[in-house]
Formats: C-alpha cells, sequence, structure tokens
C-alpha cells in the first residue's frame, strides 16, 4: 500500500509540474530597410490592429482550437518561432501556423491589406500532458490604394 501511494504522489506530482514561455517578436530589419523591385505600391497606414489565435494541443497529437483559416505568405525569419522552451507540443511548425492564423483575424477584422510593422506575441504554456500556443500580433493597418 505504501508503495502505491508513493507511485500515486509521484505521477500526481508530475501532472501538477508546468512550465511556460513568452516570446516577443521585434522586426527583424529596422524600418529603414531597402526593397529593390520593379512594383510601386501606394500603401495608406492607417491606426494599430490586433489579432489573437491561440490553441492547445493534447498529448503531443490532438490539436485543439485549431483555426481553419491563416494569412498566405507570411515570412517570419531566422529562428523566428522562438520561444526559450522546447515544448513537445508541435513544435516551430505549429508556432508558425498560430502566428498565421493571429495574422489572418487581425487583417480580417480590420479590413487592412496588408500589416505594417508587425510584432507578435507568443506565450507557451507546458503542463506535462497537454500544452498551449497563444498569439497576439500588433501592428498597423496597411491599405493599398494603387500598384504601379
Amino acid at each position: 500500500m505504501k508503495k502505491v501511494l508513493i507511485a500515486s504522489t509521484l505521477v500526481l506530482a508530475g501532472a501538477m509540474t508546468g512550465c511556460s514561455s513568452l516570446n516577443t517578436s521585434a522586426p527583424s530589419l529596422p524600418l529603414t530597410g531597402t526593397v529593390h523591385s520593379d512594383v510601386k505600391a501606394d500603401i495608406e497606414v492607417g491606426e494599430k490592429i490586433t489579432g489573437q489565435a491561440s490553441v492547445t494541443q493534447l498529448f503531443g497529437l490532438l490539436t485543439l482550437g485549431d483555426s481553419k483559416k491563416y494569412a498566405d505568405g507570411v515570412a517570419y525569419g531566422v529562428g523566428s518561432s522562438g520561444g526559450a522552451l522546447p515544448l513537445p507540443i508541435g513544435g516551430a511548425a505549429l508556432v508558425d501556423k498560430v502566428k498565421s492564423a493571429a495574422a489572418y483575424n487581425a487583417v480580417t477584422e480590420s479590413g487592412a491589406d496588408v500589416i505594417i510593422a508587425p510584432r507578435y506575441t507568443v506565450e507557451q504554456n507546458g503542463y506535462g500532458f497537454f500544452g498551449t500556443i497563444d498569439v497576439t500580433v500588433e501592428g498597423y493597418k496597411g491599405t493599398i490604394k494603387s500598384i504601379k
């Protein structure tokens, strides 16, 4: 009986432990970065916009709260998925997917064409058998007026 009590106490203690990580991104290039292209776009910069998305993953396999809509063509840069915590929940691909869902939500809710100077805040929490990833993107509403 004593062995069962000790074993169940250890299992309960392991299940109750958790860890978390918070990562806030900053643009990898200063705003004075240059891009060479023959295409010229006239973009009107508007008010500040935000978007949020989150996902919960059980046992590293079952994903709950997963969005079905994502912003395509969003590049996050090398090592952008970040987070100091190597969680077993989905890895970098899942973090980028949640970032893309947050960007989609920001663009559709505000009516923007692009997000100007986006900043992603990624919060990862692991609790043994399940974990969560919460992403918030903040930036400015960009509306394309013309493309030449």
